[in-house]
């Protein structure tokens, strides 16, 4: 069942924050990721403001372990963490029919 792993961000020190933005897509990549939204226009619906969005489709929960916990991908996280301020989570998608996850048909 695919996941999606959506992350808001904030920039603190766009240089390093950039430099991690160019060199992470590659490496979602090759970890079975692929990018549906990254930084573009935001438009707000609510309190909700962040500056920037990514929303990343992986295969499966195991995906994005794999990838976040990769030596690539160790190597530049503190680009990201020196460079922005980020909350992300982990969602789960429908199944193959489109149908909700089963147990969770009451929710949103």
């Amino acid at each position: 069942m695919p996941v999606y792993f959506v992350v808001a961000a904030t920039a603190k020190e766009p240089s390093r924050y950039g430099e991690y933005l160019d060199l992470v897509a590659p490496i979602v990549a090759r970890h079975g990721g692929r990018y549906l939204a990254r930084g573009g226009a935001i438009r707000r619906m609510g309190a909700w403001a962040p500056e920037r969005i990514a929303i990343i489709e992986f295969p499966s929960a195991a995906h994005v372990d794999a990838w976040l916990g990769s030596p690539e991908y160790q190597a530049i996280a503190p680009l990201r963490t020196q460079g922005a301020d980020a909350s992300a989570i982990l969602v789960e998608g429908v199944g193959t029919c489109g149908s909700p996850t089963p147990g969770r048909a009451d929710r949103p």
